[in-house]
């Protein structure tokens, strides 16, 4: 156990899949995950930052919140590689789009993340450091995500301290990102790569864009949940291919 974690040692499955809210990782738990009478436990809930193991097409998969913001996700993914001897989380976010070819409700494979966070200052690093996703992952859900039909795009992604409408640089600061290429812009995924990277772990961000910079569009109160059901079940076939 862990001041922010509750479960005990071997109650963490080895493949982690880490949502930002946590009661969306509750919802996962109870829609798409099973468990030994029928449905996934609940492991953890310290601040409730909920976290449920059960399986998924007999496979062993925790789905655990992180949080908001690189301070947030970095203590909980760290936590769970160093400490659970997690091998790999794969982050399932949202995230706005910075790209005109991104549509709202597409999918967005993170292959490296930009940021203006400070995380990786603890490195001590002589440059500026830029973590990428395990390929093996991308290459895993990718390839799910053209069986089942899904629109996705990889490439870079912009993580930020600031999220993009409540910051003092004003409406257009999303713009020279854009221009350098990053796709979307979240504010985790900067972080979770740090640390599987200083620990040698996996780790990949697939992110849904609900809410466009570029279009003003947005997916619609309704469909904020099950818009993101097609990345659930992505990042989960990579848990089962990953085991196979």
């Amino acid at each position: 156990m862990t001041p922010h974690n509750s479960a005990s040692a071997g109650d963490i499955a080895k493949s982690v899949l880490m949502p930002g809210d946590p009661l969306r990782a509750k919802y996962i738990a109870a829609h798409f995950l099973d468990g030994p009478e029928g449905s996934a436990r609940e492991v953890t809930g310290v601040r409730n930052m909920l976290g449920f193991t059960g399986l998924y097409r007999g496979e062993p998969v925790t789905v655990m919140g992180s949080g908001m913001g690189a301070a947030s996700a970095g203590l909980y993914s760290y936590e769970l590689f160093s400490i659970y001897g997690v091998e790999r989380i794969i982050r399932i976010g949202t995230a706005g789009g910075l790209a005109p070819e991104v549509e709202v409700g597409d999918i967005v494979f993170a292959v490296t993340a930009s940021t203006d966070s400070n995380y990786a200052h603890q490195y001590a690093l002589r440059g500026s450091f830029s973590p990428c996703g395990s390929f093996r992952l991308l290459e895993r859900a990718a390839a799910s995500a053209r069986q089942r039909g899904i629109r996705f795009h990889a490439g870079g992604v912009f993580s930020s301290d600031l999220f993009s409408e409540y910051n003092a640089l004003g409406a257009d600061s999303w713009k020279p990102w854009s221009r350098m290429g990053a796709l979307v812009q979240d504010m985790e995924t900067h972080a979770l790569y740090c640390n599987a990277a200083w620990l040698q772990k996996e780790a990949l961000s697939v992110l849904t864009m609900t809410d466009s910079c570029v279009t003003g569009e947005g997916l619609p109160d309704s469909e904020r949940l099950t818009a993101l059901h097609g990345m659930f079940e992505v990042a989960l076939d990579c848990i089962v291919k990953e085991a196979g």
